[in-house]
């Protein structure tokens, strides 16, 4: 090659211009730049013998390429004969342009010494390609400009599907926020989209990010079985219930001494792998948030079966006796008929005082009495019920009434009166413990009550008879809302197989069973902790001159973790030395993070 080169030849390396300037041993070349490299003979292809001075002045005006193309078409020329039919002459300036169609390869491609037109039809579709991806780099440069901007139209919504997919945490990346240079996380993609107004700004990702059921069960139900029922309408029973709760499933009514429990009998209706036992079973429980409810269970079952809902309502009911020691005795379980009066906390508690109330809370109390010498946990931190009503966050602190703690007390004891009976019949149920903490202790301030909570275990389902240490009880199952959790719904099913003499699920089915709705409930209860804070917080985000008391539960080094009563939201303040355990400050809104779902505070005063 060297041997044909010369100073002031034209040549091409590595797709640049470059003037041969000496050649020795290796060859000397300028670049369009002015600096020099010395470069072997194979590093360089020579495109026009020269002389050529500048390599700034080589372009020419384009030519019109359609007759020397179509001329060529399927033909191989020399680079000289086709800067000859495109610009009429073969200089250094039209050898250079000649050369830059044939590396681009649209209509040319080749050497220098065989250049060959392209077949007409491929250069048309590739053409058009071009042309599309030139659109499409027009239409990401002007998405990239509105998005900086901090806008976006209606039609940037495809295209920012990849950034909504990032923050409900089903992709790991987003092309448009490397772009933009915005960290790749599911928060920074939250603020993004409500900044550009993708997202509402109070909305609520959560459900979706934990891939909670969404729409409702729509499934077929069937008639009740005709079966023998105890007819239990004689005796007054109560559904007690928050005010606008809208699934009745438990009531409490008094015969003698003999306190029954009733549940909604839902296992009459769905029976194992039946299509709304499956459906039930891989959502786990009902899913409350405050925009509404997501039943794990066709609406037309609660409408059939809720006590209270109709004159008379089918129940599978849990009766027993509480001796003076807080023991159960006498337990019975049997389908019934029963008539169900609703009742709100608040009424019940004012009713108290008399009648067949008061006889339950006698009982309740003796066996409140017993689990308590067991070290049962009382934590009694504020609650709130969090609802939205025609674009109004309503947010209600829940009373801590004694017909409450009656209500819980009775459905603890109907937990455990059948997990006895399963246990002393040989049957397969859904036992729930919880292990005993590291250290055992009676907290009575709100702040020993949040350290104590600290220290507990979680609960789990099992097979197998195991104590529940928070409850102060050696077994445990729950079992009075099968409208609203699976492993409720399970036990039932387990009982009306044994009491109607019926194959009932073995250990190994119920295993799996338990484990597949654990997973499902616990995405449930993940999503509503994640929901109830996300609109808690909008509230605050909405009142900016709110203004309330918080409880302090926790003092640390830095911070001080407090609780605010009227909303039952735990955060943090910076950490105050004039502070103790259990004071109640004043504070106010400083700032609030929907896509961290954090708030900050300030302390007033």
């Amino acid at each position: 090659m060297s041997e044909r080169l010369s100073p002031g030849n034209l040549v091409l390396y590595k797709s640049r211009p470059a003037r041969v300037a000496e050649i020795s041993d290796k060859i000397e070349i300028v670049l369009p730049d002015d600096k020099r490299k010395r470069v072997r003979d194979k590093d360089v292809m020579l495109l026009h013998a020269g002389p050529v001075r500048r390599l700034d002045a080589l372009e020419v005006p384009a030519p019109n390429l359609d007759e020397t193309w179509e001329l060529l078409a399927g033909e191989s020329v020399p680079l000289d004969e086709l800067a000859v039919l495109l610009y009429g002459d073969f200089t250094p300036e039209t050898a250079w342009s000649s050369w830059q169609l044939v590396s681009d390869g649209l209509y040319f491609t080749g050497t220098p010494e065989a250049v060959t037109g392209r077949d007409p039809a491929a250069v048309a579709a590739d053409l058009a390609e071009r042309e599309a991806k030139a659109a499409r780099e027009e239409a990401w440069d002007d998405l990239i400009g509105r998005l900086k901007a901090g806008r976006m139209a209606e039609e940037d919504r495809k295209e920012l599907a990849e950034v909504e997919r990032l923050a409900l945490g089903t992709a790991s990346g987003s092309r448009i926020l490397q772009t933009l240079g915005v960290t790749e996380s599911a928060e920074y993609a939250h603020r993004f989209l409500t900044r550009v107004g993708y997202w509402h700004e109070e909305f609520n990702p959560h459900p979706q990010r934990q891939s909670a059921p969404s729409d409702p069960v729509n499934l077929p139900v069937g008639e009740l079985p005709s079966e023998q029922r105890l007819d239990l309408t004689h005796l007054p029973a109560f559904a007690i219930d928050d005010e606008g709760n809208q699934d009745p499933d438990d009531a409490l009514s008094l015969d003698g001494d003999r306190l029954w429990v009733h549940v909604a009998d839902v296992a009459a209706l769905v029976a194992p792998d039946s299509e709304l036992d499956a459906e039930a079973r891989a959502r786990g429980a009902n899913l409350y948030l405050p925009e509404g409810i997501v039943g794990m269970l066709p609406d037309e079952i609660t409408r059939r079966l809720g006590l209270g809902l109709h004159g008379e309502s089918p129940a599978l009911s849990i009766g027993m006796r509480v001796d003076g020691s807080g023991e159960l005795h006498d337990i019975e379980i049997r389908p019934t008929t029963v008539r169900v009066t609703r009742v709100t906390y608040r009424e019940a508690s004012a009713a108290m005082g008399e009648g067949v109330l008061k006889d339950i809370v006698a009982i309740t109390d003796r066996y409140r009495a017993r689990r308590v010498a067991a070290n049962a946990a009382r934590i009694a931190l504020p609650e709130a019920s969090i609802r939205l009503a025609d674009g109004e966050i309503l947010i209600r602190p829940i009373e801590n009434l004694p017909s409450r703690e009656m209500v819980t007390d009775a459905m603890v004891m109907a937990g455990e009166a059948v997990a006895r009976f399963a246990l002393g019949n040989g049957l397969a149920i859904p036992f729930v413990g919880q292990p005993e903490p590291e250290e055992i202790r009676r907290p009575e301030t709100p702040s020993a009550m949040y350290a104590y909570r600290r220290l507990f275990k979680p609960s789990s389902a099992s097979t197998l008879e195991q104590p529940h240490f928070g409850l102060g009880l050696p077994l445990y199952t729950r079992t009075t809302s099968p409208l609203r959790r699976y492993l409720d719904l399970l036990t039932h099913q387990q009982l009306r197989a044994f009491l109607g003499g019926r194959e009932t699920l073995d250990r190994e089915t119920l295993s799996q069973r338990i484990a597949e709705s654990e997973t499902a409930a616990l995405r449930v209860r993940r999503t509503e902790r994640a929901a109830n804070q996300h609109w808690k917080l909008a509230f605050l985000r909405r009142n900016p001159d709110w203004r309330g008391e918080a409880l302090v539960l926790e003092l640390a080094e830095r911070w001080t973790t407090v609780v605010l009563p009227d909303l039952a939201l735990e955060t943090r303040v910076k950490a105050q030395a004039s502070l103790a355990l259990d004071d109640r400050i004043e504070v106010g809104v400083h700032e609030v993070d929907l896509a961290d779902l954090r708030v900050r505070l300030r302390v007033l005063g």
